[in-house]
């Protein structure tokens, strides 16, 4: 069995203070919340395993809580590190000359634009050096266009006005 060093954790006031006001303040991730309750509980003296099994977690992630506090400080043992995502595949002036491409008349021939057709002309008219589809269509959607029902619209005039187009009374058609 493996031998473990004794993680002592002491926090000063300000640092319990604050570990208060996430445990009594309002909503919090709930990965905030277990490592709070973690380092409260180091705090009181207690060992790994006893607040590993008071809050139902790992000892060794509680051991790893703690060397993150002693090492870098409260906020490095509460919070995740920013990750950095996935790099966009259109940047802004791109997605704005394809945002007014669509906004225009279709290229001759087609009634309407199609995302493929719209993938197409992107690449053609030389707005992108490539793009896909779904870029195109998470595009599109995210600003709120769909240029292929543009000609699906149906204006439909109230009844009424049928009624007196084809001149029949309110109890017709």
């Amino acid at each position: 069995m493996r031998a473990y060093r004794h993680v002592r954790v002491r926090l000063p006031k300000r640092h319990r203070v604050e570990l208060d006001g996430i445990l009594n303040g309002g909503i919090q991730p709930v990965r905030v919340v277990l490592r709070a309750l973690t380092l409260s509980q180091l705090h009181q003296g207690k060992p790994a395993s006893e607040v590993a099994d008071n809050l139902g977690i790992n000892s060794k992630t509680v051991r790893e809580i703690g060397r993150r506090y002693e090492d870098a400080g409260l906020d490095e043992a509460l919070y995740d590190k920013q990750r950095p995502g996935a790099v966009p595949l259109l940047d802004h002036n791109e997605r704005q000359r394809i945002i007014a491409m669509v906004c225009a008349d279709p290229p001759q021939g087609y009634a309407r634009w199609t995302v493929r057709l719209i993938t197409e002309e992107a690449v053609k008219r030389k707005l992108v050096p490539k793009v896909g589809r779904e870029a195109i269509r998470i595009l599109l959607q995210r600003h709120d266009l769909q240029p292929w029902r543009e000609k699906n619209v149906v204006y439909c005039r109230p009844r009424r006005q049928l009624y007196r187009a084809y001149g029949r009374g309110a109890g017709g058609l």
